[in-house]
């Protein structure tokens, strides 16, 4: 598979991430919730929920470009996310990985996210997943369909899916950009940010 199946807007390409099988550090798994995100106003998918809303910058420049490129950032200082940027190169565009299952590996995931943790819920929420996977922040920028990645992703073919509003974002709030498998106890449950305008009031 190659990069040029995500030279396409992040919806297209998140519908053909889903579904996928991702592959880092001992571990397989597949990715069953994804969050399309566009980039700036200039830009043909403006969005202002996206961390390239701004333009670009020394944070978020592998968002622009070239697409098959892993971003990675920290979620309240916190937690690794994981996107696989998408789009034409120079247009900043990516999907956000939000939850997948575990194929193999279960062990090693397990020591990673605890003992305690159901298996529903290793790799359930973004970072979660990057925690299953042993996804870090030093992974930024590599190319995920390189046969020598250590995070690799295998396309398939698009799958029937569910679509909705994306979790916790409170610009851009009602966009139906978040897509997951249905039936799917792994998907995370969604929650509308409280800073967000109510339903309806946004895009």
């Amino acid at each position: 598979m190659s990069a040029e199946l995500l030279e396409v807007d992040p919806l297209t390409a998140a519908r053909r991430l889903l579904g996928a099988v991702l592959t880092c550090r001992g571990v397989s798994a597949t990715i069953v919730e994804v969050e399309a995100y566009g980039g700036p106003p200039d830009g043909p998918w403006p969005d202002a929920a996206a961390h390239s809303y701004r333009g670009r910058g020394v944070r978020n420049q592998v968002m622009f470009g070239p697409p098959g490129r892993l971003y990675t950032y920290r979620s309240h200082g916190i937690h690794v996310c994981a996107n696989v940027v998408c789009g034409d190169d120079g247009v900043a565009a990516a999907v956000l990985l939000r939850a997948a299952v575990v194929e193999s590996g279960h062990d090693l995931v397990q020591r990673r996210r605890g003992e305690s943790v159901r298996q529903v819920a290793l790799a359930r929420g973004p970072g979660n997943l990057c925690s299953a996977l042993g996804i870090t922040m030093a992974d930024n920028g590599i190319d995920v369909f390189a046969d020598d990645s250590p995070v690799h992703v295998r396309l398939g073919g698009e799958q029937d899916h569910v679509a909705g509003p994306r979790v916790g974002v409170s610009k851009a709030a009602d966009r139906p950009w978040r897509l997951w498998l249905a039936d799917r106890p792994e998907v995370s449950a969604y929650r509308r940010s409280p800073r967000a305008p109510a339903p309806g009031d946004s895009d």
